[in-house]
C-alpha cells in the first residue's frame, strides 16, 4: 500500500489557507477526512480554505452546535462534521449522519474522536499542533498525494 506522510510548519492563516488550497485539488468524492487538533488550533480554517478552493461562495460556519454543515459543491456534496459536542450513538443514528458518508460525498470530520467506533476509516488523516507562533501541519494519507506545494 501507498501511504503519503507530510509535515509543514504554517507561520499564519494565510499559510493555512495556501495548504487548504493544495489539498483541495486532492478530494474527490467517496473520501473521508480526519481533522485533529486543540481548540483553535486550525481545523476549521483548513476547512474553510478548502471549501472556498472548490468552489463554494459564502460563509462557512463551524458545525459545532448542529453536529453538521453540508455544501453543495460542482464535484460532490462535503459535509463538515465538528464531533466536539457529540454525546452518543443513538443520536448518530437517530440523525442519520451514516449515510452522508457515501461514494458521492466528501466528509471532513473534526474531533474523529468522538465517534471512532461510528466512522469509516479515513482516507486521509489531518492533525494540528500549536507553536508559540503558528502550527505544525501533519498529514497521513493512504493514497498518494502531490503535497510539494504546501507551503508557500
Amino acid at each position: 500500500m501507498t501511504e503519503t506522510y507530510s509535515t509543514q510548519i504554517l507561520k499564519d492563516e494565510a499559510a493555512t489557507v495556501h495548504a487548504a488550497s493544495v489539498l483541495a485539488k486532492q478530494l474527490q468524492p467517496g473520501q473521508v477526512i480526519y481533522l485533529h487538533g486543540d481548540l483553535g488550533a486550525g481545523k476549521t480554517t483548513l476547512v474553510r480554505g478548502m471549501l472556498h478552493a472548490l468552489g463554494h461562495v459564502g460563509k462557512v460556519k463551524s458545525p459545532t452546535y448542529t453536529l453538521v454543515e453540508p455544501y453543495m459543491l460542482p464535484f460532490a456534496t462535503c459535509y463538515h462534521f465538528d464531533l466536539y459536542r457529540f454525546q452518543d450513538a443513538e443520536e448518530w443514528e437517530a440523525a442519520g449522519f451514516r449515510d452522508y458518508f457515501n461514494p458521492a460525498s466528501v466528509c471532513l470530520v473534526e474531533w474523529p474522536e468522538r465517534a471512532a467506533e461510528l466512522l469509516p476509516v479515513a482516507d486521509i488523516e489531518i492533525r494540528f499542533d500549536i507553536l508559540p507562533h503558528g502550527r505544525v501541519l501533519h498529514i497521513t494519507s493512504q493514497q498518494v498525494l502531490a503535497l510539494e506545494t504546501l507551503c508557500q
